[in-house]
């Protein structure tokens, strides 16, 4: 039986982030969230893979005490159990801690785990790094941006796009998988597994302290990371007005713009046009 732990996060699900101008991180207990889509996606995979092969599978996550409400949703979607590492101390945390604190939450709360999902990254902040270095810290072979996965016995195959050619990989277990998102397959949450997530399921709720965790090595105090500057970008728009009979401006209209025309077009506009 299998041993699954899936790493899921809690993103905003508002367009406009609340960042704080002065610590340049986000603000989460100021927007309403939702599990981080491609870590959805890593759920969706446990499931399917617990569908033939059977096993246990914890999803994991950390945050404000309000990150409780993706790990009920996890276990509405099928999870078996869910942890939450949550301390004031450990807010503002760059990826190289968060891994940390995260392998050592896997340690305590699942020991002898045999696949650790992730999604590729977050849509909050798309650095894909925590996977990576998640299996670093677990010293465990560790494999990215997959969109299939198979188990038979202790081997995982794998499949992924890589700079176009579609790679077929193994890896022995134990080992950590991030996974890309693909909303297509996702399930949805079963009546049934509502009354189990909200009226049966426990979440064990893990701080710095139970962790074992260096106070002067989480947090922003520990993060390596440094924040220089947050701001939302603004498009710039030029317009230009083309005037004169319609031939004149088509004639125009490829003097300034024949390049680009042809360049999103996959044609050579110039040796087509006619003296």
């Amino acid at each position: 039986m299998l041993k699954m732990v899936v790493c899921i996060k809690q993103v905003p699900m508002v367009s406009e982030l609340p960042w704080d101008p002065a610590t340049g991180t986000l603000q989460r207990d100021l927007a309403e969230g939702m599990i981080n889509p491609a870590c959805r996606s890593a759920l969706e995979a446990a499931l399917r893979i617990r569908e033939t092969e059977g096993g246990e599978i914890t999803a994991i996550t950390m945050g404000p005490p309000m990150a409780e409400e993706v790990l009920r949703e996890a276990i509405a979607l099928g999870a078996d159990r869910g942890v939450l590492l949550t301390d004031r101390k450990m807010a503002g945390s760059d990826t190289s801690v968060t891994s940390c604190a995260l392998a050592r939450a896997i340690e305590r709360t699942c020991a002898g785990f045999d696949l650790v999902l992730c999604g590729f990254s977050t849509s909050d902040s798309e650095t894909a790094q925590v996977g990576p270095q998640l299996a670093e810290e677990l010293t465990i072979p560790g494999v990215a941006y997959v969109n299939s996965i198979e188990v038979a016995g202790r081997t995982v195959r794998m499949q992924r796009i890589s700079d176009d050619f579609l790679e077929t990989l193994e890896m022995d277990l134990p080992g950590l998988i991030t996974v890309t998102a693909d909303a297509d397959s996702q399930r949805h949450v079963p009546l049934g597994g509502l009354q189990r997530a909200f009226a049966e399921a426990d979440i064990a709720t893990l701080d710095a302290e139970a962790l074992g965790l260096d106070p002067e090595r989480i947090g922003v105090k520990g993060s390596a990371t440094r924040i220089l500057n947050v701001y939302s970008p603004t498009a710039a728009k030029k317009n230009l007005v083309l005037t004169g009979a319609p031939k004149r401006i088509v004639e125009q209209l490829f003097a300034r713009f024949d390049d680009k025309i042809g360049g999103a077009i996959g044609k050579d506009l110039k040796m087509d046009r006619k003296p």
